[in-house]
């Protein structure tokens, strides 16, 4: 962790050693998925995708209700249930591999159950942090967070890949249901502050009230379009970079690997980096930091279509891990300081439903480059790249000179939030 972070609390610590568990345990369930289903199951590319699918479409679905519940009720309880929900499916999985029971079909399911726990510990993780830890230490707080799960993404694919090379992929199943069960011990020892008690409306009235708040907040609305826009961009050129690098670049398997290892090298500088940053810059420069990295890299990603490198595919990966991890700490800082705490639950919602555009970015690269080649949807991300990050140059984000300290307006007042604090901008 950074040496340079001011103190925390004990249960926000508790926090951090939940989410590197949790995060941990859900990406080797979703590295082990797919490797157990070919290997063991017999399961092609059909059947994987229909498995990815299943993984991914509770994040666009149950959002919105999980941010709901994470406004209604402990929070704390709310991700300690939904992480037992994933050790249970996990529990589930390893059983029936045991027992000879396992199929494609029933994989796909129990990682649909799963991840509905994954969708509800994510929404309410970034609403309970600022229970936890005071305003000024925020961004500080956050950094550790992205610290943890980046070294689970890092490290929980590898991890997996290297059980299934020994075992067959199966016990994996049995190492993240122990990390799952970990993380919910770990929450049952988090106290949350007394909250409001929510008022007794109906739960369409409470979801209007949170998109009103997000989408006609000055600084949230570019936040989110703009994520938007990256998100589908991204997987656009991810879904391409393979065939591009074999066939334009000429890479082998284990280069193509070596080239998207650099994305988690990114991510860990960029996280171990995020506090000093944060302290030595604007706050409205540093989460320009995040898409204006996103745009560099896709340009040095659309330079190997006429400079084929494999240098240069590292070099954009580096910088796609690196900067937009500076994007997610400082931008989950802007929100919890600017969302009233009733609200963050539903806002945070909000946010996640950003990631449901990755599916349409992945179905433009099929269809871009079913009809031009993999090469142009390089060239199209890039344009996506720029739009995403002319929508937060020109929004009044990057003019903060300082992260802004306490929620805009309480629940009660109009959608419309009004300007930053004089001297916030």
């Amino acid at each position: 962790m950074p040496t340079d972070t001011p103190p925390l609390p004990p249960a926000f610590n508790r926090l951090v050693w939940s989410n590197l568990a949790a995060q941990a345990a859900e990406q080797v369930g979703l590295a082990a998925a797919p490797i157990v289903a070919v290997l063991a199951l017999g399961a092609g590319a059909g059947e994987t995708g229909l498995l990815q699918t299943a993984q991914t479409l509770p994040f666009l679905l149950l959002a919105i209700p999980a941010g709901l519940l994470a406004d209604r009720m402990s929070r704390p309880r709310l991700m300690a249930g939904a992480e037992a929900l994933r050790a249970a499916s996990l529990v589930a999985i390893l059983a029936l591999a045991c027992f000879g029971g396992l199929t494609w079909w029933l994989l796909a399911l129990l990682g649909l159950v799963g991840a509905c726990g994954t969708v509800a510990y994510s929404v309410a993780a970034p609403a309970l942090v600022p229970a936890l830890v005071p305003q000024d230490a925020l961004a500080a707080a956050n950094a550790r967070i992205e610290l943890a799960r980046t070294l689970a993404f890092v490290g929980g694919p590898a991890l997996a890949g290297a059980l299934a090379g020994w075992t067959g992929g199966t016990p994996a199943f049995g190492l993240a249901a122990a990390l799952s069960v970990l993380a919910v011990l770990l929450l049952a020892r988090i106290r949350e502050p007394a909250r409001a008690t929510p008022r007794h409306r109906h739960p369409l009235q409470d979801i209007r009230e949170g998109i009103g708040f997000a989408f006609g907040h000055p600084l949230l609305r570019p936040v989110f379009v703009t994520q938007m826009i990256f998100n589908a961009a991204f997987f656009m050129m991810h879904a391409a970079y393979v065939p591009h690098a074999i066939r334009t670049i000429g890479l082998s398997a284990a280069g193509v690997g070596a080239t998207l290892t650099t994305y988690g090298v990114g991510m860990v500088v960029g996280a171990l980096l995020a506090t000093r940053v944060v302290r030595a810059l604007p706050f409205g420069i540093v989460v320009a930091i995040g898409p204006v990295a996103g745009l560099a890299a896709s340009v040095v990603m659309a330079l190997t279509i006429w400079v084929p490198s494999g240098l240069l595919a590292g070099l954009s990966f580096f910088l796609m891990g690196a900067g937009p991890i500076l994007w997610v700490i400082s931008t989950t800082t802007l929100r919890q300081t600017v969302t009233p705490p009733d609200l963050l639950g539903r806002v945070s919602a909000i946010n996640i439903l950003a990631y449901g555009f990755r599916p349409l970015g992945a179905a433009g690269a099929a269809l871009v480059g079913g009809a031009y080649g993999a090469d142009a949807c390089l060239v199209v991300a890039a344009v996506g790249f720029v739009a995403q990050a002319l929508v937060i140059l020109a929004s009044p984000v990057v003019r903060l000179a300082r992260q802004p300290m306490g929620a805009a307006s309480p629940v009660t007042a109009p959608v419309t939030a009004p300007a930053p604090r004089p001297g916030a901008a």
